[in-house]
């Protein structure tokens, strides 16, 4: 499966200053499958070791962490010699070998020469007493599978060809708007999760039966995080991460999205659930968008710690959360008319942070309430995110009105259009990672 991230691991090995890399990501994001492509594909050799499955490969770590001694020991494990300029060193599950994880360090001053790669489910690196090699080791985030990505795991190649080759101020033809959004109802059942999409790809002639086999793989994995809870949580209590980890479905079906302590334990503080909710993100597995309560820059500046919405990392995995069937999520179905809007909120805040958006910001007042703000080379953009075609933009017009600003930008199952007249740029959903496409 093609990943967009591919292209940054080459421009890592080819870098002059490369230092050892860590690719970080939630469980079952396809950060082993990435590495291991990656090592055969642009190195004479791969030399792989993994943490989770050979305990005993911890011990090349005890003592002397000089990478050459490290080098020597790996050679011995191995039983294989390594070219340090033509071969590579893949450290998969790091996070069970702490050790290992601290040899970066010493790599990054001493071995430069030699390209080093560790994969860290995001659960466990959090956790690590050992001290983290600050600044020695270059970092990147593994998310799951954009939608982009699906089209292209699904052999839709002339679709992703026809989104990543827009510019302002092109159209796109009706018959590639309905095509794609049927794409994106695939998708909403199925989400990003490889192992996920490679079941779907596997059945996709037969829909209901690949469907079935989607939500039968997420149903697992939903339990293997869930199992995962306490055997990293640490000090904070497993039960209370869980709990807050099941409530999203609920949370998003309100109205107003604004997190509550009270529907996840009965008259419960914010401050009692912080901790599970730094954990979750922290692991990846959730996306904390901040509310902010004025549309002037900068937006941190605006926040406050209790005023957050939470999404879940993977769409398919909000699915299967939620227990929606899978004929709902692909149909129109009035049955799902009202949490469909969450859902879609929930799609864009992926989108976003997978095109490299960073922190997500989202605007509340006491009358109006906007899906998501973003400020982009000092130039901020109020966002609507509607699931239908149609439907008033109350709370952008208001935001629009107070801080007078250049654009205003509606996400929905409409068509993309540039109004230059009303300054309202409507975007479809699927095209929310190429947000924003302005004028030259």
């Amino acid at each position: 499966m093609k990943r967009t991230i591919y292209q940054r691991l080459s421009e890592w090995k080819n870098a002059g200053d490369r230092k050892p890399l860590m690719l970080k990501g939630a469980r079952q994001t396809g950060k082993t499958y990435l590495l291991k492509e990656f090592g055969q594909n642009e190195f004479r050799r791969i030399h792989s070791i993994n943490f989770q499955k050979d305990k005993t490969a911890c011990e090349i770590f005890t003592g002397s962490l000089s990478p050459q001694r490290i080098l020597e020991s790996i050679q011995l494990y191995l039983e294989t010699k390594v070219d340090k300029t033509k071969d590579i060193i893949f450290f998969d599950e790091i996070q069970d070998c702490p050790r290992a994880l601290t040899s970066l360090k010493y790599f990054c001053e001493d071995m430069r020469e030699l390209a080093v790669v560790s994969a860290g489910s995001l659960l466990g690196v959090t956790q690590i007493d050992e001290p983290f090699p600050v600044g020695q080791v270059s970092f990147l985030n593994l998310y799951p599978m954009s939608f982009e990505e699906f089209l292209l795991a699904v052999g839709d190649e002339i679709s992703y060809k026809k989104l990543r080759a827009l510019h302002y101020p092109d159209t796109i033809p009706p018959v590639l708007h309905h095509r794609l959004m049927e794409r994106l109802q695939e998708y909403f059942v199925v989400g990003g999760l490889p192992e996920v999409v490679s079941t779907y790809c596997s059945y996709m002639g037969d829909r209901p039966e690949a469907f079935a086999r989607v939500r039968a793989k997420q149903e697992d994995l939903i339990t293997a995080y869930m199992s995962d809870f306490s055997k990293y949580s640490g000090k904070i209590a497993a039960n209370e991460i869980a709990s807050v980890f099941e409530s999203i479905p609920a949370q998003l079906a309100r109205e107003n999205k604004k997190f509550k302590a009270s529907q996840v334990i009965p008259q419960g503080r914010f401050s009692r659930l912080k901790s599970p909710i730094d954990w979750l993100t922290g692991a990846g597995l959730l996306i904390k968008v901040k509310i902010v309560n004025s549309g002037e820059i900068p937006f941190e500046a605006f926040t406050a710690e209790n005023r957050i919405k939470l999404y879940l990392f993977d769409i398919g995995i909000l699915g299967a959360l939620a227990r929606i069937p899978p004929k709902n999520l692909y149909m129109k179905s009035d049955l799902f008319s009202t949490f469909k809007g969450a859902f879609c909120e929930n799609f864009v805040a992926r989108e976003f942070i997978y095109s490299g958006s960073g922190q997500l910001y989202s605007w509340m007042s006491n009358t109006a309430e906007l899906e998501f703000i973003r400020e982009i080379d000092g130039e901020v953009y109020p966002i609507e995110v509607k699931a239908g075609h149609s439907g008033k933009l109350k709370s952008l017009n208001v935001f629009a009105a107070k801080y007078q600003v250049k654009y205003r930008t509606r996400i929905s199952a409409r068509n993309l259009e540039f109004n230059e007249q009303s300054k309202i740029h409507n975007y479809p959903l699927y095209l929310s990672y190429r947000f924003p496409i302005n004028p030259p």
